[in-house]
């Protein structure tokens, strides 16, 4: 899940107004939930379903990436943004802007006349998610007082468990019931009655909250940190269909340049009014800009990984969405059990050594899935891949419960809204990019024109290959991490008593 500049502020940490004790903040809670829900489902029910739009709407390849990539790109841009937005002019209005946005592009999504609406959609989706997703912690922190918010991440964690179970198998389930005839487009259209419900009920029990000492918005930054993506990532995925033209490398290289303005830009702006949309003294801290990179590059990893094991199975093998989500039940359910048993009993004993350990174990069930995949071919069954499945979700789950307080750990307690908010935006970047990877490390194996009896085999081979690269990004991680404090301190729950601890300012709350 996704924090920006206000989830760890101080103008909410002394608590909730008087009367905010009563049930409408509980209502309020399961509004906001229950709109995380639907975004963290939104990434992942995607995936599966991929397959069957590329074969009713004969989408190509890159379209493919970017249905995927499109979404991830326009949520990292806008989250910084977002969480401003909702400081300055209020976290319930941007929030139900959000929501309400975010459920007429699922309708857009669902009605989508041609792969080229379905990619716009998507992209205007992700930019609602932007705006409504930096609310959801900022909110719980301006309605509920420090001693309960314990009880509500409690919550909130097994939310996101439950999303990122829930979303591949309910993805699986409305593509092959094949509802009213409409194929996939139920995966989306399922919003629209959730997201209305949520907007009313939002529009009722969620009470305003606005920061008292806002920052402003930096549209500059956001649009030279679009810009240089989008020169990096459309000659990526287009480069192979197009051969590989000069445009593209010079795009590429040109995207270098602008994120050097951006770098440049910021410092000045830094200086000039102390509002940018990168604080750029954050990668003083050794231990900080060394969990940047861990997170970019994580995300590159699983933006990779994701995309073409569901190609595998279900272009590859011919497997049906129900049984490649079902496929991928064991994989979830590792990440889960380990998640917990990271966060609660080893990282306290062990420190980043656990970090590190779930790069490696992450990279040893990629490296069996590699020998899986070759020794059985096109015959390899659910249950043969169980293992790899369970060792790579063990290993994920050790990494992604801590590694956001090992990377905040020794950042100073004023700037850690603004780190946690630069953490989640760099993830999404990373999955981004690694996305937009897919079309040289998987599609790059494959023949642009297979007979059908070859299409299994180049599938299959073309996995393993792309896994290699996985297995690369991992050892990156591990020695990465070396960088990492070697006990990361709890730093959110500390962050949060200190601010009770002193007189920050209250939330200005608005009626």
């Amino acid at each position: 899940m996704t924090s920006t500049d206000s989830t760890l502020s101080t103008d909410a940490a002394d608590g909730p107004p008087a009367g905010a004790s009563d049930r409408r903040r509980w209502f309020a809670l399961a509004i906001v939930m229950t709109a995380a829900f639907m975004d963290l489902v939104d990434v992942t029910i995607v995936n599966i379903a991929i397959p069957s739009i590329q074969r009713d709407e004969g989408a190509s390849f890159s379209q493919i990436q970017w249905i995927t990539a499109g979404y991830a790109l326009a949520f990292a841009a806008g989250l910084i943004t977002g969480g401003r937005l909702g400081d300055i002019h209020g976290r319930k209005r941007l929030f139900l802007i959000g929501i309400g946005g975010f459920t007429l592009a699922s309708a857009l999504c669902g009605f989508a006349a041609n792969p080229e609406m379905l990619v716009a959609s998507r992209i205007l989706q992700g930019a609602m998610a932007a705006m409504m997703v930096p609310q959801v912690l900022s909110i719980v922190h301006a309605t509920f007082p420090a001693h309960e918010r314990g009880k509500v991440f409690g919550l909130f964690g097994a939310i996101v468990g439950l999303g990122a179970v829930s979303g591949p198998l309910l993805g699986a389930l409305l593509t092959e019931w094949n509802l009213f005839g409409l194929e996939w487009r139920p995966i989306f259209l399922i919003n629209l009655p959730v997201g209305i419900v949520a907007y009313l009920l939002g529009r009722r029990f969620i009470t305003e909250s606005k920061a008292p000492r806002a920052l402003r918005l930096d549209l500059v930054g956001v649009a030279l940190v679009t810009l240089g993506l989008l020169m990096l990532l459309y000659p990526l995925t287009r480069g192979r269909e197009l051969g590989w033209p000069l445009w593209g490398y010079a795009s590429m290289a040109g995207s270098l340049v602008v994120f050097g303005v951006l770098v440049a830009y910021e410092r000045r702006k830094a200086a000039r009014d102390g509002s940018p949309l990168v604080e750029l003294s954050l990668f003083r801290v050794k231990s900080f800009a060394a969990g940047i990179a861990v997170q970019t590059v994580f995300g590159i990893g699983l933006g990779v990984f994701f995309l073409v094991w569901t190609l595998y199975m279900q272009v590859g093998l011919g497997w049906s969405a129900l049984r490649a989500g079902l496929t991928g039940v064991p994989f979830s359910l590792a990440v889960s059990t380990a998640a917990g048993m990271s966060v609660q009993k080893l990282v306290p004993r062990f420190g980043r050594k656990v970090l590190q350990a779930g790069a490696l174990l992450m990279a040893a069930g990629v490296l069996i899935y590699i020998a899986e995949a070759h020794r059985y071919g096109l015959s390899i069954a659910s249950w043969q891949m169980a293992l790899p499945l369970v060792v790579m979700g063990a290993g994920m789950g050790l990494i992604v419960a801590p590694l956001t307080d090992a990377v905040l750990s020794e950042v100073p307690r004023e700037h850690s809204g603004s780190a946690s908010g630069l953490i989640n935006t760099v993830q999404q970047m990373g999955n981004a990019l690694g996305l937009g990877l897919v079309s040289v490390v998987f599609f790059g194996e494959i023949d642009d024109r297979l007979a059908p009896a070859a299409v299994g085999p180049a599938f299959v081979h073309a996995f393993q290959h792309a896994l290699g690269y996985v297995v690369a990004v991992l050892v990156v991680i591990f020695l990465l991490m070396f960088a990492l404090p070697k006990r990361p301190a709890q730093h959110v729950e500390g962050a949060e008593e200190e601010a009770d601890a002193e007189p920050a300012g209250e939330p200005v709350l608005v009626s």
